[in-house]
């Protein structure tokens, strides 16, 4: 054990997970790559959590940090703020949602906390509508509409919450349908649950859940249910923290899979956007936004420098159309998995679009979930000199692949070959 793992472990909280036997401490990266305290090169297929998502060490990203930070670091929402408004300015018009108003945070779990303020004081009502499966942050609140059990560590609450059918595709009661029945199904479950309580005040969800394993539901789900929720008036949350930004290569925010009856009433977002700077924020129908009737403020949320780099980092996805390249990448790199995942018997699935594939583990010959080869395989990867994460509702035994949206063909070629060795290892 490292002297620094030592450390870690005496000032850390037991429940603060890290990777790996001996976990690694990255000290810098470039591009798609990254290297650990003993110079070790790895190509960096997670890029810390789906965050890193343009690339690392991103010079136009670096020299916006800099600029700003030489000028002034922070100032609060007390003070207008240019770099703050042009962003807000940005994200509004390509959120999607007409005479949107945009709230910055610091993170993803502060961004859907916000969101669930919003709806329950414009609903008045403390009832959640959630998908099973589902992850949206670690606060008191939104761990109490998080539907997977790893990840839920109280089950006091403040909201009630009530968990519908549809996230997962490939398991559960509705499985063996094909996609119209399966989100006809769905929709009826949704109706059949509205009709056993008081109104909710939203659904949340995500368009592909992330921590959950990347599962998802059919095209058009979403777009399906809204047409049950506006009929009660029930508010649509798309927690686009994961999906955001053009990741899935087809679509750039997840929700457009599911558009076919107008965008959310609120979107979130984090992580890509900051390109590793703590940015989160909401977007919200004027008279959603506007519904709270006490001040407020955002200490953090909006500062100059995230902003900047939150400017710099989006003008540089836009302008090198990297929201193509997930799904040209991606989609070339979707099919190398699949061909490796056929040649294992560990290999329940390979699934997922653009830049978020998951590739779910079970043991040789059934359909149960095999935690200890996703945990064997992560380790093989590093040790190949690649990184990945994983998740998955099921056991933790889905490995979770998320570059940087940048990535090339050469290096999803050396990542896929990486990682059919890791596989080959376990079986």
């Amino acid at each position: 054990m490292s002297s620094l793992h030592q450390r870690h472990l005496a000032v850390s909280p037991d429940w603060l997970a890290l990777y790996y036997k001996n976990p690694v401490e990255i000290t810098h990266g470039e591009g798609r790559h990254v290297w650990d305290a003993d110079g070790r090169r790895y190509l960096d297929f997670f890029g810390g959590i789906l965050t890193t998502m343009t690339a690392h060490a991103l010079p136009e990203v670096t020299k916006a940090v800099s600029e700003q930070a030489g000028r002034i670091i922070h100032s609060s929402t007390l003070y207008l703020n240019r770099p703050m408004v042009e962003l807000a300015e940005r994200i509004a018009t390509l959120s999607g949602i007409p005479d949107a108003r945009v709230f910055f945070t610091t993170s993803g779990t502060e961004a859907n906390d916000t969101a669930l303020l919003l709806a329950t004081t414009y609903r008045r009502s403390n009832q959640i509508l959630a998908m099973r499966n589902s992850y949206h942050g670690r606060s008191f609140s939104a761990v109490s509409i998080t539907g997977n059990s790893a990840w839920s560590p109280t089950n006091l609450s403040p909201l009630q919450t009530l968990y519908v059918h549809g996230g997962v595709r490939t398991r559960g009661p509705y499985a063996h349908l094909t996609d119209a029945e399966f989100i006809a199904a769905c929709v009826a479950d949704l109706e059949d649950l509205l009709g056993h309580t008081r109104e909710p005040a939203a659904l949340i969800a995500e368009p592909i859940q992330g921590v959950g394993g990347f599962t998802s539901p059919p095209d058009g789900l979403y777009a399906a249910f809204r047409r049950v929720l506006d009929r009660h008036g029930i508010l649509w949350i798309s927690d686009e923290v994961q999906t955001g930004w053009g990741r899935s290569g087809e679509h750039f925010w997840g929700w457009q899979a599911h558009g076919e009856n107008g965008p959310p009433d609120i979107l979130t977002f984090a992580k890509g956007i900051g390109n590793g700077m703590s940015i989160g924020g909401v977007v919200a129908r004027a008279d959603v936004m506007n519904c709270l009737d006490a001040n407020s403020i955002s200490t953090f949320g909006g500062s100059p420098v995230t902003m900047a780099a939150g400017l710099a980092n989006l003008s540089y996805l836009l302008e090198h159309d990297l929201q193509g390249n997930a799904r040209r990448v991606g989609g070339l790199l979707i099919e190398r998995l699949r061909a490796i995942g056929a040649a294992s018997e560990c290999v329940r699935e390979v699934r997922g679009r653009g830049l978020m594939i998951g590739i779910e583990l079970v043991k040789p010959g059934t359909d149960e979930a095999n935690p200890e080869a996703a945990a064997a395989v992560l380790e093989a990867a590093r040790e190949g000199g690649l990184l990945i994460g994983k998740g998955g509702g099921h056991n933790t035994s889905v490995l979770r692949i998320a570059p940087p949206l940048s990535l090339t063909i050469t290096e999803a070629e050396e990542g896929a070959e990486i990682l059919a060795e890791a596989l080959r290892s376990v079986g």
